[in-house]
């Protein structure tokens, strides 16, 4: 066997690789053409394929665990994990959709020995039953063994791709499971290999020792027939015949007649050594594996009838485990610019945060007026030049905007059309802005306001009030405008309640750490993205939204209050949860958010109360680059100095009112930078700069 055959997928891929997010997102690529062969092989059109937390058949759907794929990588085989993703989804779907074992038929006369009693007239089995009870487990294992290889070679006989895969799996596996095995298991080994044709019978003889292999000898002729056996029953009979082979070399024990509970226990720990050396050669799949097993996949998610009995959403904490790790496998990957990567989950906010609206709609007035923000003309002395250069969006004639005196001599010189070529040139310069908020449970917090005894939780609220503003700013001078929070929790769906919330993170954590153990953390605590008002909306859309999170930061402890009294009602208030944020990675997603957006000039505030979990320098190159590319980013620190070593563009407050404007100054001076650079340096904005010039706001931007 040559180096490669040697080969170990968990040696080769690196450890983020072989995580069982990444190979399950994996399986989502090639997840459609796996669909196809389903409904290829079943006749069935409306087939179902998904992912669930054990798999399941019925006629409807199929279900498949994700654990078979991350089972697979672990395999020694000179493959690569892309292979190895299509052939286990394959290898899994072959078999839920061609296991049906439960046709009833009478029981065969030569099944029968001399000490099986016959069945009552009339008396149906199914072939399992049949095999238990003519057979007993080895017989069981005998048909398991040969089904499965069947299934396989049939099903996948028009994907010699996949089966070659398979063909590497099992071969670089077989030698290390024949050496440790007992020649029944040997046996049963060398069944499967002959039916699914994965080994030349020449190179399989010099594999056996003496009894196994002349007990294969003389099967040779029955596993040929098996390879092209047609349904379930004309299995069952090749395994019965197969096992009185096997009886003949004496490669299963006899027991007496009359010692009945031995005979049984002598049979089962004969069954469970030959399942167990299978199993060290071919893929795990549960439809295939015994009878317990079989009977676990056929109890599917729908009745007889064709309802669907699954219970809704509201209700349902069974496989959310699977649920999270789908969400997790999904989400988009970021990569920094030193070289590290991450998994970002990006989602709206839940807009159950519009039921806290109206009180938030009169706290961010209150708010407004305790803390001096003003929110009326916003945008000052930069809206009556922002509005002039949306309506200088297309010019005519020449650069008076007047027809030339010559026009009559250019319409008789053919020149008309070059006369109003300059209708075509776009003078509008487009504006982008992007608020990225810190949403961790420390910003809820309470800090100290003017007096030393005033401690009141104003970091997130003084930020939706400054995103706020500056809402209203941009809708002033029609510049677009997004908001976003950012965390690391648990991640939150769209139509969550504090009850959905609840319950789906404990059911979750509860089963990936049965499945997954210490990977659970990392799987439900996950770095989150969330969506509040997007560039493509327009922002009344969203403005109940963010009065709403305003509440609920003002009043943190009221909204706490609420939510536990009707979890069903209330916005999830608990993602707001303790947990170091990654910084960078929202940085590198938002800025990507915001240059696909298409503006020429674009500005990002950052607000964030502590240091990233990943690391300053990271955040610091990563800010670095956004900026490099033309977007100027502004970093606020809430009490905390990491943005004066991150962010070229800097300020650390420690008031409410002077978060709010800070934010707002800020994009002002940008934006009137953006002008100055287009060529726009009217006497609007040397008044600005002159009305301005004592800010200590940020004095890289005042002096641009």
């Amino acid at each position: 066997m040559t180096l490669r055959d040697r080969s170990l997928l968990a040696e080769i891929l690196p450890p983020e690789d072989r995580a069982i997010e990444s190979v399950v997102g994996r399986y989502q690529r090639v997840a459609g053409a796996v669909t196809r062969v389903a409904r290829t092989v079943s006749g069935r059109e409306e087939l179902r394929v998904t992912l669930g937390s054990s798999s399941r058949a019925s006629e409807h759907e199929v279900v498949i665990d994700p654990g078979l794929f991350q089972a697979a990588y672990g395999r020694r085989a000179p493959v690569t994990a892309e292979e190895t993703a299509l052939a286990s989804a394959l290898h899994e779907v072959i078999h839920l959709v061609s296991s049906d074992f439960d046709e009833r038929r009478p029981l065969p006369d030569h099944w029968l020995g001399d000490d099986h009693p016959s069945p009552k007239d009339g008396e149906e089995f199914t072939v399992l039953e049949a095999l238990d009870r003519t057979g007993g487990p080895p017989a069981e294992a005998l048909f398991f063994a040969i089904e499965d290889a069947r299934q396989e070679r049939q099903g996948l006989e028009a994907y010699p791709g996949a089966r070659s895969v398979l063909e590497d799996l099992y071969r670089s596996s077989l030698r290390r499971a024949l050496a440790g095995s007992g020649p029944l298991t040997r046996f049963t080994i060398a069944c499967f290999m002959s039916v699914g044709g994965y080994v030349p019978p020449d190179r399989l003889e010099r594999l056996l020792d003496s009894r196994s292999g002349a007990a294969w000898a003389d099967s040779r002729t029955i596993l040929e027939e098996a390879s092209v056996a047609i349904q379930p029953w004309d299995t069952g009979e090749l395994a019965m015949q197969l096992l009185a082979i096997a009886k003949a070399h004496s490669l299963i024990r006899k027991a007496p007649p009359d010692d009945q509970p031995a005979r049984r226990e002598r049979e089962q720990a004969e069954k469970d050594a030959m399942i167990d050396g299978l199993d060290r050669v071919r893929l795990f799949s549960p439809a295939v594996q015994d009878a317990d097993h079989y009977n676990e996949v056929r109890q599917g998610a729908e009745d007889p009838t064709g309802l669907d009995l699954r219970p809704s959403r509201m209700d349902r904490t069974s496989g959310e485990g699977t649920d999270q790790l789908l969400m997790v496998s999904q989400a988009p990957v970021i990569y920094l610019p030193n070289g590290q990567r991450g998994k970002l989950a990006v989602a709206r906010v839940p807009d159950s945060f519009r039921s806290f609206s109206h009180r938030g709609r009169t706290a961010l007035v209150d708010a407004a007026r305790e803390w001096n923000v003003d929110q009326r003309r916003v945008g000052g002395e930069l809206h009556p030049l922002f509005i002039a250069n949306q309506r200088r969006g297309l010019r005519s004639g020449f650069d008076a905007g007047d027809l030339s005196p010559h026009a009559a001599l250019l319409l008789g010189g053919g020149l008309y059309q070059r006369m109003f070529e300059r209708r075509s040139v776009s003078t509008r310069r487009s504006y982008a802005v992007s608020v990225l908020v810190d949403g961790s449970a420390s910003m809820l917090q309470p800090r100290r306001l003017s007096a030393p005894r005033d401690r009141r939780p104003w970091g997130l609220a003084a930020a939706m009030l400054g995103a706020w503003t500056l809402a209203a700013m941009c809708n002033e001078l029609r510049v677009d405008f997004e908001v976003a929070l950012f965390n690391r929790a648990f991640a939150a769906q769209v139509d969550d309640t504090e009850w959905t919330y609840s319950r789906r993170r404990a059911a979750a954590i509860s089963e990936l750490r049965q499945s997954h153990g210490a990977a659970a953390e990392r799987l439900t605590s996950t770095v989150n993205h969330y969506v509040l008002s997007a560039f493509h909306e327009p922002w009344r859309r969203s403005d109940d939204l963010l009065a709403g999170l305003f509440w609920t930061a003002a009043r943190a402890s009221e909204a706490g209050i609420e939510a536990r009294r009707n979890p069903r009602r209330t916005p999830p208030v608990s993602l707001f949860e303790k947990g170091a944020n990654v910084d960078e990675l929202n940085v590198t997603y938002a800025a990507g958010r915001l240059a696909n957006h298409g503006a020429r000039v674009r500005v990002m505030v950052v607000l964030a109360d502590g240091m990233t979990r990943g690391s300053v320098e990271a955040l610091a190159r990563s800010v670095e680059e956004v900026d490099g590319r033309g977007t100027t980013v502004l970093g606020i620190g809430v009490g905390d100095d990491t943005v004066v070593s991150a962010y070229r563009h800097h300020q650390v407050i420690s008031r409410p009112d002077e978060l709010a404007n800070s934010m707002v100054a800020g994009v002002r001076m940008a934006l009137r930078r953006g002008l100055a650079l287009d060529g726009e340096d009217t006497w609007w904005i040397r008044a600005g700069r002159q009305q301005t010039g004592s800010s200590p706001l940020m004095p890289e931007l005042r002096s641009a």
